[in-house]
């Protein structure tokens, strides 16, 4: 079973085995792919998660429903040659959010329809998340309410799949995908507002016949003291979240995952493992590094032909003619924001790798690096966190290679800290 790995990890915590999962939220096919290859190679399970926004039955922001995303990872994992039994899906958000503009009601069962989708396309994890309020309702809503939402989607959920999915309850603070202004000081979930939301949630499953499906729930979201910025990382610091962290002797049945774990250290990812918090949330890191090692390549493809820079124009053409992925999200002056579209930890950029014209560059790029070795001096100018591995002969010195290494050197770091490898 898929899910294995996610049910046992609250009893390897107990045992004081340091085991995590790293959850790959991301629906770029480079990002999929690295994380498949990177998985295959090391024989383990692979989590992949799409959020409410990204995909649902309205196709979401990538146009693809639960459905058409499991056939785009599977497609790629076939290609890879990963082992499709060693995949698991997982459903991040799932609830009214993307219409909570709408009267609760309409927004709910907009939320029912997708929920049904994903349940009905297979997603083995699922995480329930009703704790934003709708039109007319506060911006957040109270613990009984959530819970009791939470619920009737679980309702549908069992209803709808083939399988036993296990679910995540609970939600952080600040919003999923990074803060919008400078992070500096972050409030790490109290043991009691985590218990209480854990018992409030049972009571609502309880109340709906559910106790089965609670069962299944292994994790809870909370806040461990980490977030990124569009300029800044807040970085887990252990002895802020001790409290935290001894309440799961409470909930001996869970773990906790961490949500904007993106751009913590090997060092401060490993602790989060440590501490209970065992799955282990990254997706705009993982584009963030897409991007750097787009970028250097369009470097080294300049210096090769003697030309400017193609790719880095292209895209901030097509950012300022359609700036509705980044104008609200990025402030400041028109400089700062110049910087920030292309070099945020926010990484909004990563929502236009899909659009038509930034395929077309990047393709164009690919194309007049082809497959030829490309000069280790270079590489060493514009990418040279990568020299290394070149040098060692772990990487090839080819265009694709180093966008996969780059991606893949960000997820070995959180599978050594989840116990996964040992580099």
């Amino acid at each position: 079973m898929s899910t294995q790995l996610l049910r046992s990890l609250p009893a390897l915590h107990r045992e004081g085995a340091y085991v995590g999962i790293t959850s790959v939220c991301s629906a770029h096919p480079d990002v999929i792919r690295a994380a498949l290859s990177l998985a295959r190679a090391m024989g383990q399970p692979v989590l992949i998660e799409a959020t409410c926004n990204q995909v649902n039955q309205d196709g979401g922001y990538t146009g693809m429903t639960p459905s058409g995303f499991r056939t785009f990872v599977e497609t790629i994992a076939d290609k890879t040659g990963f082992d499709r039994s060693n995949l698991i899906l997982g459903g991040d958000h799932l609830g009214p959010n993307p219409w909570k503009n709408l009267p609760a009601e309409q927004a709910l069962d907009k939320a029912r329809q997708m929920v049904a989708a994903y349940a009905e396309a297979g997603f083995e994890k699922i995480h329930l998340d009703c704790s934003m309020g709708c039109k007319g309702e506060p911006l957040a809503l109270d613990d009984e309410a959530t819970a009791a939402r939470a619920a009737d989607l679980c309702s549908i959920a069992e209803a709808h799949s083939s399988t036993e999915p296990v679910y995540i309850i609970g939600t952080e603070v600040p919003v999923p995908g990074g803060a919008l202004e400078e992070v500096k000081h972050l409030q790490v979930t109290s043991p009691d507002a985590a218990l209480t939301t854990v018992d409030i949630h049972r009571h609502a499953f309880v109340a709906r016949n559910l106790q089965a499906a609670f069962d299944r729930v292994v994790g809870l979201v909370v806040q461990p003291g980490v977030e990124f910025g569009n300029q800044n990382v807040v970085g887990y610091v252990p002895e802020g979240a001790q409290v935290l962290s001894a309440s799961l002797t409470r909930m001996p049945n869970l773990v906790f995952e961490a949500h904007s774990t993106d751009y913590q250290t090997l060092e401060a990812l490993s602790a989060l493992v440590r501490d209970g918090f065992s799955i282990l949330k990254v997706g705009p890191g993982l584009t963030f590094a897409l991007r750097e090692a787009f970028y250097g390549l369009d470097l080294i493809a300049a210096e090769l032909d003697n030309m400017t820079q193609q790719l880095k124009p292209a895209m901030e053409a097509l950012m300022q003619a359609e700036p509705g992925y980044w104008a609200n999200y990025y402030p400041g002056s028109p400089d700062e924001q110049r910087i920030q579209r292309h070099y945020s930890y926010s990484d909004r950029i990563r929502y236009y790798w899909s659009h038509p014209t930034a395929q077309k560059a990047v393709r164009e790029l690919f194309a007049r690096l082809g497959d030829r070795p490309l000069p280790e001096t270079l590489i060493s100018q514009h990418l040279a966190i990568a020299w290394p591995e070149v040098m060692a002969g772990l990487t090839e010195p080819n265009a694709s290679s180093l966008v996969s290494s780059s991606i893949s050197r960000t997820l070995r770091r959180y599978a050594t800290a989840c116990g996964r490898m040992d580099l």
